[in-house]
């Protein structure tokens, strides 16, 4: 018995070396600030270590790790306290050196915009557009149907572009050059 705790220790902490920068990038998208993605991911895999000795199906594993994240996010936006707070105006994170200044203003902005999107938009068009994931795996991580997230998809593009304002021609076309 020992030694199938050892392994599973094993296994786990694999996994999360392997993926916890992803989940703790895609974390960030949702929330906007990196030491909250911190505490996110923490409860993410806090909850999948808990879970571990039950997971039979490996390939579920992202799936699973996503919707606790999830899951997670909602909650605490529900929170009072988590209301109350005010990001800064201003991240103090910087881009790595292979980033120019254009993709990283044009980043900064799209991400500045993404916080002002509702949260059950925003983890929509992050599970949708940044996870890659379709309406149906979509709706599997939100826990609500397909239409659900094909109207918070809708409503939190709509929203994105209004708060872009004039910047969505500029995002686009610099992206188009490049393709």
């Amino acid at each position: 018995m020992r030694s199938d705790d050892d392994e599973g220790r094993r296994q786990f902490s694999d996994y999360f070396a392997a993926r916890r920068e992803v989940v703790r990038r895609t974390a960030y998208l949702m929330c906007g600030d990196w030491h909250w993605a911190d505490d996110l991911t923490q409860a993410a895999f806090i909850r999948v270590a808990a879970s571990w000795h039950r997971i039979r199906d490996p390939e579920a594993l992202d799936a699973f790790v996503r919707t606790c994240l999830v899951r997670t996010y909602l909650s605490e936006t529900r929170r009072v306290w988590r209301r109350r707070e005010r990001s800064v105006a201003e991240t103090p994170d910087r881009a790595g050196p292979d980033d120019d200044a254009e993709t990283t203003t044009r980043r900064m902005v799209f991400v500045q915009a993404l916080r002002h999107v509702p949260p059950r938009q925003r983890v929509t068009l992050v599970c949708r557009f940044y996870q890659g994931l379709d309406v149906a795996e979509t709706a599997a991580a939100l826990g609500c149907s397909e239409g659900t997230v094909k109207s918070q998809t809708a409503r939190g593009l709509a929203a994105l572009r209004q708060i872009l304002g004039d910047a969505v021609p500029a995002l686009a076309g610099a992206t188009e050059g490049r393709a």
